[in-house]
């Protein structure tokens, strides 16, 4: 007996000390942020949060882009990371504190930025195909149509803000005087795409195609591997999802050989609120 009540007293205070060293724990800290776990991504989400001064990020020696939660220096408000796939962060966005979301998964899910990257930070999301393709009639076609001020107009009326055009000199009617359409006629133009706001955007370039009997075939993708691996393959005449730091990475890693035809947005990448209220509750802790 005497030893059954001498093993309760001594479970009871391992109990009480675990009680306690969780509680110093949670009183140093305890935010939880969620971020993207794709190279680029995650860097751009952690340098917005240098910039907000929350933590500090080792020397890269002018490769940040590369940075991940591994390369922080300081963090001083003992945040925790969550790395999720970007497409997934508004359904975690709950189960986090915070979570650092593109605008374009952002959209799609009715959400509002708390804050967003600074206007210097621009990240154009580019029409991808494959190197040697880029100045055939095909692929002209469909950068003309895109460069149209119909594109433009769409972007800058639909999304005020949350996705800025990065379309130079558009067109007043998509068309490229250098392109033989009458060879194109009856053709089909096949494109991956990511869902908002690539995929609506593409819409408005598939009109202006259409006047010209060409076919855009647009497919949605929710991933950020398997359009460059369909455009590599020749499955896909083009894609349009990814900025140029992520298809210089993904062109290293896996011996691709995809180049940029045009430049057409950046989607401003923010902070959204999870369980929390605003932002004071990160320097708080």
């Amino acid at each position: 007996m005497k030893r059954f009540v001498s093993l309760v007293m001594v479970v009871a205070l391992v109990l009480s000390l675990c009680i306690g060293l969780t509680g110093c724990s949670k009183s140093k800290g305890g935010i939880v942020i969620g971020i993207p776990n794709d190279p680029t991504n995650e860097a751009r989400a952690l340098e917005l949060l240098e910039t907000l001064g929350y933590i500090t990020l080792k020397d890269m020696e002018g490769d940040d882009v590369q940075a991940t939660v591994l390369d922080i220096a300081e963090n001083p408000y003992n945040i925790s990371f969550k790395e999720v796939e970007a497409a997934q962060l508004p359904s975690v966005l709950q189960d986090v504190d915070y979570a650092i979301i593109n605008s374009n998964y952002a959209i799609a899910a009715g959400l509002s930025p708390e804050t967003t990257e600074g206007t210097d930070v621009a990240y154009p999301n580019i029409i991808t195909v494959k190197e040697g393709n880029e100045k055939t009639d095909k692929i002209l076609a469909l950068v003309a149509a895109i460069n149209s001020k119909a594109v433009a107009d769409y972007i800058n009326e639909t999304y005020a803000g949350a996705v800025v055009c990065d379309l130079e000199n558009p067109t007043d009617d998509g068309i490229d005087a250098n392109v033989d359409y009458d060879a194109l006629k009856g053709e089909t133009i096949k494109i991956a795409a990511s869902p908002t706001p690539h995929t609506d955007i593409l819409k408005i370039a598939k009109e202006i195609l259409a006047k010209k009997d060409i076919t855009l075939e647009i497919t949605e993708f929710t991933d950020y591997v398997q359009p460059n691996n369909v455009v590599e393959a020749g499955e896909y005449d083009a894609n349009y999802f990814q900025h140029i730091p992520y298809l210089e990475n993904f062109n290293a890693e896996n011996g691709t050989h995809l180049v940029s035809a045009l430049a057409v947005h950046h989607e401003p990448m923010g902070i959204y609120l999870g369980k929390q209220t605003s932002l004071d509750a990160i320097k708080a802790q």
